[in-house]
């Protein structure tokens, strides 16, 4: 492997990407990665799998649709621990204070 090249490859492939972070999409790899699984990435990461023919940037819809996910993700785990934070204080009868009477 020609490493000039390789880092050349790495380097085109990255002044190619406009933002900071950008998603990108897995392909079969021999190694046994899985096609198809959106990813966010910092711009060298992701040029690095592209440039080894690992992963391939994501289309506007896949876009969406992993920041849909992330989204809905997040607020799910919000619900579940606001769930786990609600408390429940239960007053022995005894240490209750006596209803006061009516006139």
């Amino acid at each position: 492997m020609d490493l000039r090249s390789y880092y050349r490859k790495i380097r085109e492939t990255e002044e190619l990407i406009d933002s900071d972070e950008v998603v990108i999409v897995s392909l079969v790899t021999p190694e046994g990665g899985k096609a198809g699984v959106l990813t966010e990435a910092p711009r060298a990461i992701a040029a690095r799998q592209i440039a080894e023919g690992r992963a391939r940037l994501a289309t506007d819809e896949e876009d969406l649709e992993h920041y849909e996910l992330q989204r809905e993700s997040k607020e799910r785990i919000e619900r579940e621990m606001a769930a786990r934070r609600l408390q429940v204080v239960v007053v022995p009868a005894h240490d209750a204070p006596a209803p006061k009477e009516r006139s």
